[in-house]
Formats: structure tokens, C-alpha cells, sequence
């Protein structure tokens, strides 16, 4: 896999991680990482891109690696990190997708950047902590319940939360990546979590927090405040991509946001979890997305 890292300066002063990968003259497709997680490209999604002709972005989030922290960043702050970087590459137009915790960043691009996104995928990606009609919490694995109501208390308890699973994740082996995991995994999940995806996810996980845990902090406290951005005002292709058997993000999310975002079109699977969906689906998606963007 032949990719091109570089730290890309920002106005503010800031530095975003970036890596490109796929195919070099191809339309840009930005895919937002998880929570936590890091813009390393996983090597089966850039080759996918690359038989598309599409060249595939991924950058860590503020916080994660050795991209600057914007402490109090929103969901939506992440629009104009992401046209900066499209700018940057000398792209006007670009598709976007958000895989966990990338969701609600992909949907921002989709909400606020709706003359240069083209088409936009959300995969096993949270709704609106506030919205009617959406229990956040329910079905959710107790990891998630606890550090989510973590987040809403404040730094007091989601930092030492953090800080806690940090420690067990940065010594973490991929064979052991499961286990660690608990009750967040659903039995689908564990035998998806085998081989290359699992080297790449303990890989992702550890670079994640290996600057500390703010990028994770930030995304969490992010994800129960006001997103910066409406899903009603979303008017570009969205396809809204959920497994009935994750146990992170629960089979609700998905169906509360494909019926609330504008048009949007919906891939849900009785038989899918949180990772297996994740990684089998990406060639689907990039089709979905160039599919959408004709």
C-alpha cells in the first residue's frame, strides 16, 4: 500500500495528521476514524478506493496523535478541518464517510460543506444525544453507558475514566483485543476481530492514546452537546449504513437517522454487529457513494 503522510498546517496554528492513499488523481474520499482511533489508512479500504479510482483521505481527529487538541471543539468544527485538507490536496469536490464515532463527522462535511460534498456514508455512526424520539443509552453495552454519562458530568469523571482504559489498551495484543473489549462486542464482532482487521485495530487503538487521551475526551464530550450542525439541513446523498447486533452503537441509532436525515437511504442488516459491518461493507460503501454522486 504506496501512502503519502504529511502534517498539514492550519490557519489557526494548528496541524492536522493526514494520509492519502488509493489512487493518486482520484476524487477525494475523506473517511472519518472512529472514537478512539487514528487516520492510519487501513491497507483492504485504500485498495478498494484505488479499484474505484478514488483516493482515500484519512487524518486524525484534534487531539489524536500528533494532530494539535482544539479543546471545546464540536462535531461540526470538523467541516472546515476537512476543507482545509481537501483545499490542501487541490480538490474541490469529495465524498465522505464516518465509520463509530466518524459518523457525526462525515454528516457535519455533508451538513455544512453541501456545495463540495458529493455524497456521504455513515457506518455504525451515533445519532444526536438530545433527539425526540431517540433513546441514546438504551441497548447500549455498559462500557459505552458508563463513559457517556461519564462525558456528561464532566472532566472530574470522564478523564480518570479514559485514563483507565488507556492504560489496559496500550499494552493490548490483537489476539487479546476481543476480550479487552467485553461487553461492547457482540459474538459477530469477535469473529470479525481475527487477523489483518484486528493487527489494524489494536494498531489504531494504540496510536490513538499514545499522546494521551484528549482526542478521545474531546470526541465523547462532542457527541453529548449540541453537534454545531442540524441533519434537517442536510440536502446532499446520505446513505446511513447499521448492524442489528452492535452493541456500541445501538440498531436505533441507525434507524432514528434514516428516518430524520433528509432522502437519506438505508443499508440495515439483522446480521451485522459494530466491526463486522465496518470492515466488509467499505467496497459497498464507496459503490453506494460513487453510485449516489452520478
Amino acid at each position: 500500500m504506496d501512502v503519502s503522510e504529511f502534517s498539514l498546517a492550519l490557519d489557526d496554528g494548528r496541524s492536522l495528521d493526514v494520509s492519502v492513499a488509493g489512487s493518486p488523481d482520484g476524487v477525494p474520499l475523506v473517511a472519518h476514524h472512529g472514537t478512539p482511533s487514528s487516520g492510519s489508512p487501513y491497507a483492504p479500504y485504500a485498495a478498494a478506493a484505488a479499484e474505484r479510482g478514488v483516493r482515500l483521505v484519512t487524518y486524525s481527529r484534534p487531539g489524536y496523535v500528533g494532530s494539535t487538541r482544539d479543546p471545546g471543539r464540536s462535531v461540526g468544527d470538523c467541516a472546515a478541518d476537512t476543507a482545509a485538507i481537501v483545499d490542501h490536496l487541490g480538490a474541490d469536490r469529495f465524498y465522505t464517510t464516518g465509520q463509530s464515532g466518524g459518523g457525526p463527522h462525515a454528516l457535519a462535511c455533508a451538513a455544512l460543506l453541501p456545495d463540495r460534498v458529493i455524497s456521504c456514508a455513515t457506518t455504525a455512526g451515533v445519532g444526536p444525544f438530545d433527539a425526540d424520539g431517540l433513546d441514546f443509552l438504551a441497548s447500549m453495552a455498559d462500557e459505552n453507558v458508563e463513559e457517556l454519562t461519564a462525558a456528561l458530568a464532566g472532566e472530574s469523571a470522564l478523564l480518570p475514566y479514559l485514563e483507565g482504559f488507556a492504560k489496559v489498551f496500550a499494552d493490548v495484543t490483537p489476539a487479546e483485543l476481543a476480550a479487552e473489549l467485553g461487553g461492547l462486542v457482540s459474538p459477530v464482532d469477535v469473529e470479525a476481530l481475527t487477523g489483518e482487521f484486528a493487527e489494524h485495530a489494536t494498531t489504531m487503538l494504540k496510536e490513538s492514546i499514545s499522546t494521551g487521551v484528549w482526542g478521545w475526551f474531546d470526541d465523547d464530550v462532542a457527541f453529548v452537546r449540541d453537534w454545531g450542525f442540524a441533519l434537517a439541513d442536510i440536502r446532499v446523498p446520505v446513505t446511513v449504513w447499521q448492524g442489528a447486533q452492535d452493541r456500541m452503537v445501538p440498531f436505533a441509532h441507525g434507524e432514528w437517522l434514516a428516518a430524520h436525515i433528509p432522502a437519506a437511504k438505508a443499508h440495515l442488516f439483522p446480521e451485522h454487529g459494530h466491526l463486522s459491518l465496518v470492515v466488509s461493507s467499505f467496497p459497498a460503501i464507496v459503490d453506494d457513494l460513487i453510485g449516489a454522486g452520478r
